[in-house]
């Protein structure tokens, strides 16, 4: 028997709003898409916070015995800036202003995702398909929706008639937004009076003579809608219904909305089962925003090198703080924050070395296993709640250290039950990773810096900043960055 058939996992379906006992379309698989970052800059923090969710997600319905297939896209062309149906593609927009091609751009930061997502231990995706390499598709959903009277075409432009549709079925129904409030908000935007209604959105964009990324089509040299393009890759690989989709709470509308009316529009039903969104990230309690400098990038906080932190921190721990928030909770990022998850981690990974040096002890098991693992389970079960399992974690730590002071005995079976437990839910699951070295290595590590930061000082005092810098340069060198603070200097791993 496999594990998903003991267990009874509900999901907070975005649809519904409620929590719904989770049925997948196909017994034992399970398809998920996640909507996946537009490549034109460096990925932030809450673009991370969002993935982690997702992978904790896969990984669990994978540690369940569903075979998955995850689909998260990269969106490479369409995504127009502010996410509205003007303006330039933010793509080729970072193209010019570098003056580069679109593809350098596209690649450049591709590969710093990966690089910021490998570092996190993430899971790569069963498929990560892009918008120019499904063209193609994308013009025959346009095709289709046209045929089925629910797109048109003005001077080489193609829209989707939200109206049209709204009259047999509801655009709104997922953001829980009346079509009567969205045209008593909307305005008229420069370049849209193309449009039928203020509320159609692109499915096709006729391209400017300045626009660079453009292919041919039926209607004309343009591109598509950036709607369009996570419908076209989503059908192809999982099928017109499947069982999750995800992505920010952000996407909602009209991102969402609009995936599910083209769905609709083209294949004659709503493309999936369980919608899921994650919540967003604040920092010190207000929004990131780069112009005020309430912001740090996921590199940063490795390094220590952004002065809302006081020095670096492991990707584990990064990932463990964000592991103690439910995935649709608002999840506040400070230095205090994580310097506290700092050491609960490390409580935890100490825990561990103990329990996989421990022998039995003793002629009975004085823990209820069996009941705490089932209020693991339980946690998960329940829409993911990794907060009440890192909790259940921790009352397991506090048995290991009972039993490693001699209060508490383990029978040799219960011991290696538990050890495969912690294994599961921290590693396989929650996704942390147990840092190298032990704790004499890093004691030692950080005398030896100690003692060059104060050679540094000294130097600097004597004003020979030649030898500071040297030893500062160097110990860059070799994977160690200083950083000159009031309280002094500190240092971090990179």
């Amino acid at each position: 028997m496999k594990l998903y058939q003991e267990q009874e996992l509900k999901i907070y379906n975005s649809l519904t709003n409620q929590k719904e006992v989770f049925k997948p379309i196909n017994e034992g698989h399970v398809g998920m898409y996640v909507c996946g970052p537009t490549v034109y800059s460096n990925v932030h923090l809450g673009n991370v916070r969002t993935f982690m969710s997702f992978d904790m997600i896969f990984r669990y319905l994978k540690h369940l015995g569903y075979k998955v297939r995850y689909v998260r896209n990269i969106t490479d062309v369409g995504h127009l800036e502010n996410d509205a149906e003007e303006g330039e593609d933010k793509i080729s927009k970072k193209a010019r202003l570098e003056e580069l091609e679109p593809m350098e751009i596209v690649q450049r930061y591709t590969i710093d995702f990966h690089d910021i997502l490998q570092k996190f231990n993430f899971l790569p995706p069963s498929i990560e398909p892009t918008a120019t390499g499904h063209i193609i598709e994308q013009m025959e959903i346009v095709k289709e929706i046209i045929t089925n009277g629910y797109g048109y075409e003005v001077n080489g432009s193609v829209y989707f008639d939200v109206h049209k549709f709204n009259e047999k079925n509801n655009y709104g129904a997922l953001s829980k937004r009346n079509l009567d409030d969205l045209v008593h908000n909307s305005r008229d935007l420069d370049g849209q009076s193309d449009k039928k209604n203020p509320q159609d959105f692109a499915l096709w964009k006729k391209a400017e003579d300045t626009h660079i990324m453009r292919w041919p089509s039926p209607w004309s040299e343009g591109f598509p809608g950036w709607h369009l393009e996570c419908t076209a890759m989503s059908t192809k690989y999982l099928g017109k219904r499947f069982d999750i989709h995800g992505g920010g709470m952000d996407l909602k509308f009209p991102h969402h909305e609009s995936e599910i009316a083209q769905n609709e529009a083209c294949c004659g039903t709503s493309p999936v089962n369980y919608w899921m969104h994650a919540n967003m990230l604040t920092m010190n309690s207000k929004k990131m925003s780069k112009s005020t400098g309430n912001n740090i990038l996921p590199g940063e906080i490795f390094t220590g090198n952004n002065p809302n932190i006081s020095k670096g921190f492991a990707p584990s721990v990064a990932r463990f703080f964000m592991m103690q928030a439910h995935y649709r909770s608002i999840l506040d990022f400070s230095n205090d924050a994580l310097l506290a998850s700092e050491k609960g981690f490390n409580k935890l990974m100490e825990a561990i070395k103990t329990l996989d040096n421990l022998k039995p002890v003793g002629d009975k098991t004085t823990f209820n296993l069996a009941v705490w693992k089932r209020n693991c389970y339980n946690a998960l079960n329940d829409d993911f709640n990794t907060p009440i399992l890192i909790a259940d974690l921790f009352e397991a730590v506090k048995y290991i250290n009972q039993i490693k002071d001699g209060k508490a005995t383990i029978l040799a079976e219960s011991l290696a039950e538990l050890k495969a437990a912690m294994h599961a839910f921290v590693f396989e699951i929650l996704g942390l990773e147990q840092q190298s070295g032990s704790n004499d290595d890093s004691n030692a590590l950080s005398g030896v810096v100690e003692l060059l930061i104060n050679l540094r000082n000294e130097a600097r005092a004597n004003k020979d900043f030649a030898t500071s810098d040297k030893i500062r340069d160097e110990l860059l060198a070799l994977g160690i960055q200083l950083k000159d603070g009031k309280d002094g200097t500190s240092f971090s791993v990179v």
